[in-house]
């Protein structure tokens, strides 16, 4: 078990309140990543939880165990928590070869040579990497040596992984290389790993959950395809997907039933059981709103299409990007983005019609920003067209 829990964490820096309040709960098996841009108290957190940061304020638990009791001064070793981190640099011996780096550690806990060989070669496997065991690091590309301070990180079969920004030095490539391999060791292994990136393609594709920070507190915390399908707010909404979501001005009414929605993509009505009730929404009075609609949810037509949502647009610009095409469209005088799959041919100022699938589209109100209208998520399965 490993189950990490954060109660009411505050870090200062001297004035500056770098994080705000922090509650988290990291269950046993996750792979949680920490997501957001510089400076938002996402690699503060996982060094909280490492031990190399003592915050002024809260609690923390493993396990049920206590780590952290600021109120009361108690504060356990990172020695003593079970984990192991891994950081950007792979902070390699360079007079060491690769099984020496690995068993290093093993041999300063004085487990028998025959125990360190197996860890050594298990750990080494599992990276894919045993055909390397006797080079040394400047024999080895970057992608590599990544993988050799991970293995290092898992042959001591830590409770806790924890991994802050490891494939930033990594070119493109290597680091789809990585993702594939971290996610199958998180699936072999069953380590809970707490990962720090500010890169959303690495959270959405590598995680069980995400927990999205900004400007020192947590904005949300949810499964990938869920702060993708329903963002807690505006802000979140544009920081997740890319190409961004399209934000459309809209005017809403709730009658206590159905929110009625007038965009200039047409007129919605949704029921009240997908609204965030706990939200406040003004009640039989109209009122200034957002629809969030990713852009792969536009669905255009080159033939007006017998459909009595479809509304018309024409074509502002277009992007062909190898394996998709990016449209801006513009209807009366709103630009926002489509998105198909393979490459389109589409003139500027072509004539289309867009429509949409109201079952997946958000609906924020402006005032607040805040989500009031959940979009429904759809996963496609195997065999499904």
């Amino acid at each position: 078990m490993s189950e990490i829990v954060l109660k009411h964490i505050d870090k200062y820096y001297g004035d500056s309140h770098v994080l705000k309040d922090i509650n988290l709960t990291i269950e046993d098996g996750d792979f949680m990543t920490l997501l957001g841009p510089s400076g938002c108290g996402k690699t503060t957190t996982l060094r909280v939880i490492s031990g190399l940061e003592k915050p002024q304020n809260g609690t923390m638990t493993i396990d049920g165990v206590t780590m952290i009791d600021a109120p009361n001064a108690f504060f356990e070793e990172p020695s003593k928590r079970g984990l192991n981190l891994v950081f950007q640099s792979y902070a390699l011996w360079p007079h060491m070869t690769v099984y020496q780096n690995i068993s290093f550690g093993l041999k300063i806990k004085k487990l028998s040579k025959d125990e360190i060989d197996k860890r050594v070669m298990d750990s080494l496997r599992t990276l894919r990497i045993e055909q390397y065991k006797d080079r040394y690091p400047n024999e080895l590309s970057g992608g590599q040596q990544q993988r050799v301070a991970i293995a290092r990180a898992i042959a001591s079969n830590p409770k806790l992984l924890l991994l802050d920004e490891p494939l930033s030095n990594l070119d493109a490539r290597l680091r789809i290389d990585m993702r594939v391999e971290l996610k199958r060791l998180h699936q072999e292994t069953g380590t809970t790993i707490v990962y720090v990136t500010h890169d959303q393609l690495e959270a959405m594709t590598m995680s069980t959950k995400v927990a999205l920070f900004r400007a020192g507190e947590i904005a949300q915390v949810a499964t990938p395809l869920e702060l993708y399908t329903n963002p807690v707010d505006m802000e979140t909404a544009d920081f997740v997907g890319s190409p961004r979501i399209n934000m459309i001005d809209a005017k809403g009414l709730y009658d206590g039933k159905l929110l009625h929605v007038k965009s200039i993509l047409g007129e919605y009505k949704f029921e009240k059981s997908t609204l965030k009730l706990e939200e406040e929404i003004p009640l039989n009075s109209e009122f200034d709103c957002v629809l969030g609609i990713r852009p792969e949810l536009i669905n255009i037509h080159t033939k007006k299409p017998d459909l009595q949502s479809a509304v018309e647009a024409s074509v502002y610009a277009t992007q062909p990007a190898g394996p998709e095409t990016i449209l801006s469209l513009d209807v009366q005088g709103t630009v926002f983005s489509a998105l198909q799959v393979d490459l389109r041919r589409y003139e500027t100022n072509q004539k289309v019609w867009v429509s949409l699938d109201p079952k997946r589209v958000n609906v924020f109100n402006k005032a607040t920003e805040r989500l009031i209208r959940y979009a429904e998520a759809r996963e496609k399965t195997e065999g499904e067209g």
